[in-house]
């Protein structure tokens, strides 16, 4: 390494802050089905979640290399553009935490990556090739493939455990979820913290520290891992609240079955190089497994704000990039300006946050959750649900659940009219 500015030490350290944000904004990706159904405590989760995700960043550099050297043209990046690109993507992270939306990070700071290169360099400075092929195609077909996956394996496990002990099948189950739970961490730290390894190695590219198709090197594959690995131990509480119980309630065999398809989806991408979304994965499994089982209930209402924030989150983050980018562009008074910005408005955020606290001690409490009143199933669910028969105990439940009939009075009998 030949020089490190001030500029490129600012930016490296606000490429971390926004790995922090992905940490503790993702890890209702890992743990909210687990948390949700009581398979593991909330702290042992977002504990056993963070080491998880510290290793998986050592896994793998095909998503950061797509980053660092597909997405943008590096010859016309400046660090004063990536640190307006993660001024973007750290404001829209902390707006949807404190909404408790799962919208999707990567997304984020793709968007603020964009927004500001268009800024600084015109649109040519955006390779579009990839910008479709390596995001904007996985962004919609991972929530599809992960979902059908989902419902197909949730309806599976009903249908072979049928028969199967009862405590058995919790046990097992139990066992899967945390499993699946840990693959899902796994992956994410292959997949997301790589992306901040690339913005960082985009960078050092921009500043004259590393030569032009570099990997990113050792000190930027450990810092990334671990700013993402202490996001992830805080717990974005808000989101494990809406992901575990705002979008479906679900039982132990779902949220194994979802776990399983979304790190399957994960694990796929970012060994080709893709830049997913496993916030759209995860999500896009957690209304599969609901549908997958007889009598459940995707929360639409819920998934509609979801599905809004995750189409605003490209063009949001984009201008608010592209505008911070005109800032910096007047000189280094202006990038302090930014600075000053991000930090008082994200202090901001946060004391708002601590009107209504969110933590491990009432995440999964049903009187203060929030959760929203039960909706009917709808047109959607019916006809996804019909199709399977009911699992084992259903009947049963729906029995116990359903008022007896009044009896028929005996005309026989005498009535209390006449009785002396």
């Amino acid at each position: 390494m030949e020089s490190f500015s001030l500029i490129l030490a600012i930016v490296v350290v606000t490429a971390l802050a926004f790995d922090f944000t992905n940490g503790f904004h993702d890890t209702a990706n890992a743990m909210a089905t687990t948390i949700s159904t009581g398979a593991l405590k909330p702290k042992v989760a977002v504990a056993m979640s963070a080491v998880l995700n510290l290793v998986g960043a050592f896994l793998s550099v095909e998503v950061a290399n797509t980053i660092s050297k597909g997405l943008v043209d590096e010859t016309g990046i400046r660090p004063e553009v990536i640190f307006a690109a993660l001024v973007g993507a750290i404001l829209w992270n902390l707006l949807t935490w404190l909404v408790g939306l799962p919208s999707s990070s990567s997304h984020a700071l793709l968007g603020g990556l964009i927004g500001a290169a268009v800024a600084s360099a015109g649109i040519g400075a955006v390779n579009g090739d990839v910008l479709v092929t390596k995001v904007l195609l996985p962004a919609v077909a991972a929530p599809i493939v992960a979902g059908v996956a989902a419902m197909l394996a949730s309806r599976l496990t009903y249908t072979l455990g049928r028969k199967a002990d009862g405590k058995a099948a919790a046990k097992g189950y139990r066992a899967g979820q945390i499993a699946s739970a840990g693959l899902v961490s796994l992956a994410h730290g292959t997949n997301d913290a790589q992306k901040t390894m690339g913005i960082i190695t985009l960078a050092l590219i921009a500043g004259g520290s590393l030569a032009p198709d570099s990997d990113p090197p050792v000190w930027v594959i450990l810092s990334a891992g671990l700013a993402i690995a202490l996001g992830t131990y805080l717990g974005g509480w808000r989101i494990i609240r809406t992901m575990g119980k705002g979008l479906t309630d679900l039982q132990p065999q779902q949220g194994f079955a979802a776990q399983t398809s979304a790190a399957t989806v994960i694990l796929a991408s970012s060994h080709l190089g893709f830049s997913l979304s496993t916030t759209h994965s995860v999500s896009g499994a957690v209304m599969g497994a609901g549908l997958g089982r007889k009598g459940g209930v995707v929360r639409w209402s819920t998934a509609t704000r979801m599905f809004v924030a995750w189409g605003l989150t490209l063009p949001a983050a984009a201008v608010v990039a592209a505008l911070a980018e005109w800032i910096c562009r007047l000189g280094d008074w202006g990038t302090a300006l930014v600075a000053v910005i991000l930090i008082a408005s994200s202090f901001a955020i946060w004391r708002i946050s601590r009107r209504e606290v969110v933590d491990h001690t009432n995440v999964v409490d049903d009187d203060t959750a929030g959760a929203q009143e039960p909706e009917p199933a709808g047109v959607v669910t019916t006809a996804m649900a019909a199709v399977s028969p009911p699992p084992a105990g259903v009947t049963e439940d729906l029995a116990a659940t359903l008022p007896a009939p009044a009896a028929t009075p005996d005309p026989k009998a005498p009535s209390a009219a006449t009785t002396v």
